[in-house]
């Protein structure tokens, strides 16, 4: 079977300082993935280039067989890719329903002219658009909390929100940077939950993460980077016992 996500020696040089040194590896259908390893070791950079905020000095990312790399980031929603970012994207200042069908534009047809002039069509979107909503905040556990105003949700159903705005249109592919950041352990296992939730739907994910404990537990093949390096890949069994990682993590209480 075709990979869904083929990174290609990747490298990202700033001036003389190499971020990301000829990082490959895949993500298959079905696939929960994560990419782990100490502070600076270039996961964010790796993350950016394959979501299409940097480009990289030399290398390409493939999703479905096609080239990724050299999009723009609004044309990732239309190949069916979402992603989530570390600072939560939350409007404080609107309910938790219009948080979530924000995310709705990709299915939409409605252009500006349509909805300046409330045609049929923008009615058609709009209902749309809330039962996408309303079942994207279902399956996180989130409908009985849609009419708050979000800036009131504590910081974890933050969290579970901006994950129910990234699947409300059901993309095939997610990509999501630190889920578990500054969540409790009770938070940690709700959305580790909703990952595993999303994946039995089919859904696909890589993931840059800091909780080793939690990757080792939702994860179905790691990848650890250090030093711009990747070092290992494997199942969670066979990263845990890998010396290269275990010495990467010295000192780490994770491992």
């Amino acid at each position: 079977m075709d990979p869904l996500l083929e990174v290609s020696g990747l490298t990202k040089r700033f001036g003389g300082v190499t971020a990301v040194d000829d990082v490959s590896f895949q993500v298959g259908k079905g696939e929960i993935v994560a990419v782990i390893g100490p502070n600076g070791a270039g996961k964010t950079t790796l993350f950016n280039m394959i979501s299409c905020f940097i480009p990289p000095t030399s290398g390409h990312v493939n999703y479905k067989g096609e080239r990724l790399t050299g999009k723009k980031i609004y044309e990732m929603a239309h190949l069916g890719i979402s992603r989530t970012f570390q600072n939560l994207q939350i409007f404080k200042n609107m309910t938790v329903l219009e948080n979530a069908m924000m995310g709705a534009h990709i299915k939409l047809k409605t252009n500006v002219l349509a909805a300046g002039f409330r045609f049929p069509v923008v009615k058609r979107d709009e209902e749309e658009a809330y039962r996408h909503a309303v079942a994207a905040l279902e399956s996180v556990g989130l409908k009985h909390l849609m009419d708050e105003k979000a800036g009131r949700l504590s910081y974890g159903l933050q969290k579970q929100l901006e994950f129910a705005r990234a699947i409300i249109y059901d993309p095939e592919f997610v990509l999501l940077d630190e889920p578990m950041a500054g969540l409790n352990d009770a938070e940690t296992r709700k959305m580790s939950e909703c990952i595993v939730n999303y994946k039995e739907k089919g859904g696909s994910f890589l993931f840059v993460e800091h909780k080793v404990a939690t990757v080792m537990e939702i994860a179905d093949r790691i990848v650890v980077i250090d030093f711009g390096h990747k070092i290992a890949e494997g199942k969670p069994q066979d990263i845990q016992r890998d010396e290269r990682v275990i010495k990467a993590y010295l000192g780490e209480e994770a491992i």
